[in-house]
């Protein structure tokens, strides 16, 4: 096992004025045995991130470590690392057996340890039942066991995903998450783990990188990235639905959006723009009342959404959408009800309208 070291790491394609950046000079420190999960929007650099790990894709600048040796210049093979792609890239007219030891048989590791780790990695990921059969005899989650089994033969420093749950059914990407959240308890190998997919980043990373524009936005712990984002790019792509983010004109404990002047449970940290950000699960619906503590955000609903357990409320406060998660056990407002919003100054999110940095 092996920790991993990016210092302000710089991909770009192309030469002099017309060179395409992608990647802006990012920094990070994974400990030996962490499972970090990249995430992003599509085109945001992450795969192109951990593909420069695995030296798929040349460092334009800066430098890259794992454990002790800087890899800039190391061959692929070289790294002692393990790549699990998007597609599963199975030989299909070899066994299951035969595709999970081809690399060790390259590297001419003798049959009886061969033998030995395949069963391992095999009984690891139950698929030992299946060693004999071609991939095309195994369903996808099963094939995709055998693409991570593969990897977990080589006994590597590092595992690298590349969205190794993409071509998966929901119900299947879910079973797969768990299986690789326990490979991971069992082995304590370092991983990066890229994904679009926030549900993804949130049940499996131990800390998340998010990437937006080949940019680092935040790295943190699921929980921090999700109570306190750092931008407002990170509330609104960690969280479903996103943060409400609302912007406004704030003077003391009044936040004034459009024609509407709200007020807040608790004075704005400075006066003038602001953007006030305040998750759907922490907005209190009430009815309107005629009662002065009944005041509070007005809106209007647009839609309800039925979600099993919960209910989101759909409604306009002036021009903007905003978004409400209810518990489905309580009566729904009707389309075109209007109701208030109440919430709690700890539950607050501001952010800068021109830097959109976290305040």
């Amino acid at each position: 096992m092996a920790s991993i070291t990016i210092k302000d790491v710089v991909k770009r394609y192309g030469v002099g004025p017309k060179a395409n950046q992608v990647i802006h000079g990012v920094n990070a420190d994974v400990a030996d045995g962490e499972f970090i999960v990249i995430v992003g929007p599509s085109g945001c650099g992450k795969s192109t991130l951990l593909r420069m790990v695995a030296g798929l894709e040349e460092v334009s600048s800066g430098q890259i470590s794992i454990g002790p040796r800087v890899v800039n210049d190391v061959e692929p093979a070289d790294r002692d690392i393990a790549m699990v792609f998007q597609n599963y890239a199975l030989y299909p007219h070899m066994s299951v057996f035969d595709n999970m030891a081809y690399g060790l048989k390259i590297a001419k590791v003798p049959m009886a340890e061969i033998k030995t780790r395949v069963d391992k990695a095999a009984k690891i990921l139950e698929i030992w039942p299946f060693l004999d059969r071609k991939p095309r005899e195994l369903s996808g989650g099963q094939r995709q066991r055998v693409a991570m089994g593969r990897a977990i033969v080589r006994q590597p420093s590092v595992f690298l995903f590349d969205e190794p749950l993409s071509n998966l059914d929901a119900k299947l990407r879910a079973q797969t998450r768990l299986e690789i959240q326990k490979l991971h308890r069992e082995l304590g190998v370092t991983s990066l783990f890229v994904t679009h997919d926030q549900v993804e980043a949130m049940t499996l990373a131990q800390r998340m990188i998010v990437m937006n524009g080949g940019r680092m936005e935040q790295i943190g712990t699921p929980e921090e990235v999700y109570v306190r984002p750092a931008t407002t790019f990170v509330a609104s792509f960690i969280g479903s639905p996103p943060m409400n983010l609302l912007k406004g004109q704030a003077d003391g404990s009044r936040f004034t959006v459009g024609a509407d002047t709200l007020p807040m449970p608790d004075v704005a940290p400075r006066s003038g723009e602001l953007i006030l950000g305040l998750r759907p699960e922490h907005a209190d619906l009430r009815a309107i009342t005629s009662e002065p503590a009944s005041a509070g955000w007005p809106l209007k609903v647009e839609m309800v959404e039925m979600l099993g357990a919960e209910r989101l409320v759909y409604a306009r406060l002036g021009e903007s959408l905003f978004t409400v998660r209810i518990d489905a056990t309580l009566t729904p407002p009707s389309v075109g009800d209007r109701v208030n919003v109440h919430m709690k100054a700890e539950h607050l999110h501001w952010f800068d309208p021109v830097t959109q940095a976290r305040i």
